[in-house]
């Protein structure tokens, strides 16, 4: 099997740690039709991993009750999930089924280690064309049998505070240029027309790749190899740092804002104008207290003459380890969580977007943030790179653009000169894990 330096780095060194995490070599259901029980790891979506326990517990009752099949649930928060699956790669102590960020899928799939989704697959689960074509693009590597299937969808939209553009006599923007001049006019006093998770490298890998994209730029080559140093993507990370280096309207303590929720919060209590979030920010806005209808969505907006795309393919995929010995309850208990009803019900509770074709969203009840963000991710979207080496851009890429926000919130300054530089280290990395 295919592992990168840094993935089997991560698993050799995690082995002591979540060895006994592994369900002792899960895989190991009975293979007659009845009772067998699978192993499901399903990434934290909820507000706590008992949150997700609450939720998820009555659907794998439900399926037990009509299948027979019995589910053991294990939630891991996202800290733990990439490591643990690279563990379990590597041991071969494996889940049945899991839950995979989708932008983690080509890498994965280079492994090996995953249940192609081949045609008798895909029918055993109710057809390929279930699925919305957004969400399906992220299954794996273009042109094979994709080794994961969609669960949630998610997409990046820009929050505003209604009242404080109100106040402003300000609209929504629908550029770029719209937008800083917009966030200059909210920034004034204690207050900031812009939030920022400045100090989370995957965010901040998000937003190069979002604002390289928007200038047409990719972060790899059709030959699968890196091209972090174009022009594009040097001029599209720029941009998004001078939010806070030369437009002024982030606060330098964003730096330290290592997840999205800092910022999300920020945004809740009125201390900026503006937050670029996934959908499922909701119920972290409804936490502290603010009503969905004082805020509003628009997508990201391009600069003028730009590309038209606003967010990357966000969201969980469901995979299948090849080695386990229950692939038909495997593909039955995909079936049950990717049907319209449990959908339905996961959706609302995770605050996701529809990975099926012809179902309305039902994460909120406001209809005009529901539309939003489903055109959003239907048409203003894009994947996240589709080559084995996606993780080592996320990793490489974002956590340079840390160091370059710590620097800018230190009173340092960054040139594009130095952006890159550093994306050239950044592309020597990935290059030498091969």
């Amino acid at each position: 099997m295919k592992i990168r330096t840094f993935a089997a780095a991560a698993a050799i060194a995690a082995l002591a740690i979540t060895a006994t995490g592994c369900s002792g070599g899960t895989n190991s259901g009975s293979s007659d039709s009845g009772g067998k029980t699978l192993t499901y790891w399903a990434s934290n979506q909820g507000t706590s991993l008992d949150n997700d326990k609450e939720v998820l517990t009555p659907q794998l009752k439900k399926f037990e009750d009509e299948t027979g099949i019995k589910v053991n649930l294990e939630v891991i928060g996202w800290n733990d999930l990439q490591t643990r699956i690279q563990t379990a790669v590597t041991s071969g102590q494996a889940p049945d089924v899991l839950n995979i960020g989708n932008t983690w899928a080509a890498s994965l799939q280079s492994t090996g280690a995953f249940m192609p989704f081949d045609s008798a697959a895909f029918d055993a689960i109710g057809g390929k064309d279930k699925f919305v074509k957004t969400a399906m693009d992220t299954g794996g590597v273009p042109g094979q049998d994709p080794t994961s299937v969609p669960l949630y969808g998610l997409a990046y939209g820009l929050y505003y505070n209604k009242a404080m553009f109100s106040e402003a006599g300000l609209t929504p923007p629908t550029t770029w240029e719209e937008m800083v001049a917009d966030a200059k006019k909210l920034t004034t006093g204690d207050k900031y027309g812009f939030s920022l998770a400045a100090g989370s490298y995957t965010e901040n890998s998000h937003f190069a790749f979002i604002n390289a994209a928007q200038n047409g730029a990719e972060f790899f080559g059709a030959d699968g190899k890196p091209t972090f140093t174009s022009a594009g993507i040097v001029d599209g990370i720029s941009r998004y740092l001078d939010l806070m280096q030369t437009d002024k309207v982030v606060n330098p303590a964003n730096a330290q804002y290592d997840n999205g929720t800092q910022a999300i919060n920020d945004f809740a209590n009125g201390k900026v104008g503006m937050v670029l979030s996934q959908n499922n920010a909701d119920s972290s806005i409804a936490s502290q207290g603010m009503k969905n209808d004082a805020y509003g969505v628009v997508a990201f907006p391009a600069p003028t003459g730009g590309k038209d795309v606003a967010t990357m393919v966000a969201g969980i995929n469901m995979s299948i380890f090849k080695n386990t010995k229950n692939k038909d309850a495997a593909l039955q208990f995909v079936k049950f969580m990717t049907s319209e009803a449990t959908q339905g019900v996961l959706d609302k509770s995770f605050a996701a977007l529809p990975v099926l074709n012809g179902v309305k969203p039902s994460f909120t009840d406001n209809a005009e943030e529901a539309k939003t963000f489903a055109d959003i991710y239907a048409n203003k979207s894009k994947p996240l790179p589709l080559v084995a080496a996606e993780d080592q851009f996320e990793s490489t890429v974002g956590k340079a653009m840390n160091q370059m926000f710590a620097k800018v919130a230190s009173g340092g300054t960054v040139s594009k000169s130095d952006i890159k530089a550093a994306l050239t280290t950044a592309q020597q990395a990935v290059e030498a894990a091969g």
